[in-house]
């Protein structure tokens, strides 16, 4: 399961993302380093595709896919030199696939700190390439030496060789235009900043109509959110935090975006499975075939796959059941080399 490192300055609310996301308790207060241990949750990805092809099916149950998040300590000026909890948390972060940055808008004058999310930005950004540089110039050097002998090297020398300028620069990777194949290797060298990232910029609720505004400069993936607002509806029971976003206008709330925007960060997608017994989703690594994606229900399926019956989603759900779809020619029957994707629904054929 790939996991999503949770990163923000003192008080920025991460903990409290953290809470909403997962329904954990880690510890929340209005001090600094409250988190003070990394805290590991299971974030499920709520899917409307599953509920409603649940109601199609007159499913008994319905299972939704999820990721791991890690709250992490607070970060602070000067963390790549010991600052706070330092180094410790830097090596933590290194473990993650991805990167969800809390930045704080919200104003508390009982909650201390700074509250200008750019600020916030700059200062993670910063502390963040630092680290990378400081890992950099040590393992460049050593990769030099061993390319001598062992060729197979040369190539990862000359990606790192690349990211080496923009890290000196003080740009961090995701956003230096790398291609690809640069920033595969990097992420393969830990490099912390050639991770995805994504932004929540953390609002108060006298804020929520600026919310668009607040959230701009931060670029199309970035979303803005009410931390403490969602963490309180996400305790309640379906209807009634409905009916409490609802009444806010925030509609689902940002919560069901922030995680599916995550999911979608880690390189995961969703195929469906409906029936009487379960709707479910299933996750899968984005580009995986069609024998792979069958291995993500059993082993035996992937090992004995004969072919895979596939329709999308939304076309099962206008046509009413997949006996009718069958009835009409609406199935597609793919094999091996069926590239699966994100909204797929199959059944499996296999013999072992």
């Amino acid at each position: 399961m790939e996991r999503l490192g949770i990163v923000g300055l003192p008080n920025a609310g991460k903990s409290t993302l953290f809470n909403a996301l997962t329904g954990g308790d880690a510890v929340v207060a209005p001090h600094p380093f409250s988190t003070t241990e990394s805290t590991v949750g299971i974030a499920t990805v709520i899917d409307d595709r599953v509920e409603r092809l649940g109601e199609m099916s007159k499913s008994k149950k319905l299972v939704f896919t999820g990721f791991e998040t890690i709250d992490i300590a607070a970060l602070v000026k000067g963390a790549n030199t010991g600052q706070g909890m330092g180094n410790r948390f830097l090596g933590t972060l290194r473990e993650v696939d991805a990167l969800l940055f809390v930045l704080r808008a919200f104003v508390d004058e009982n909650v201390p700190g700074d509250t200008d999310p750019a600020d916030d930005l700059a200062t993670l950004e910063l502390e963040l390439v630092v680290a990378d540089l400081d890992l950099l110039t040590g393992l460049i050097e050593r990769r030099r030496k061993a390319s001598r002998t062992d060729k197979s090297l040369v190539t990862e020398v000359e990606g790192l060789e690349q990211v080496l300028p923009h890290l000196e620069q003080g740009t961090p990777l995701y956003k230096a235009g790398l291609s690809d194949d640069v920033l595969d290797i990097a992420r393969r060298a830990f490099l912390l900043t050639a991770k995805p990232m994504i932004a929540v910029v953390n609002i108060g609720d006298d804020q929520i109509e600026d919310a668009d505004a607040l959230v701009a400069p931060f670029g199309g993936d970035a979303v803005a959110a009410c931390v403490q607002l969602e963490m309180e509806a996400s305790r309640l029971d379906p209807s009634e935090r409905a009916e409490l976003l609802e009444g806010l206008g925030l509609g689902e709330g940002v919560l069901p975006r922030v995680a599916r925007s995550a999911y979608h960060l880690l390189g995961r997608r969703t195929f469906l499975t409906t029936g009487d017994k379960e709707s479910r989703a299933w996750t899968f690594r984005a580009g995986a075939k069609a024998p792979e994606c069958a291995g993500v229900i059993h082993s035996d399926l992937q090992r004995g796959f004969i072919r895979a019956e596939v329709i999308r989603w939304d076309e099962l759900l206008t046509i009413g059941s997949w006996a009718k779809a069958k009835e009409v020619g609406k199935i597609r029957v793919e094999g091996k080399d069926y590239e699966v994707s994100d909204g797929d629904v199959m059944e499996i054929r296999f013999n072992v």
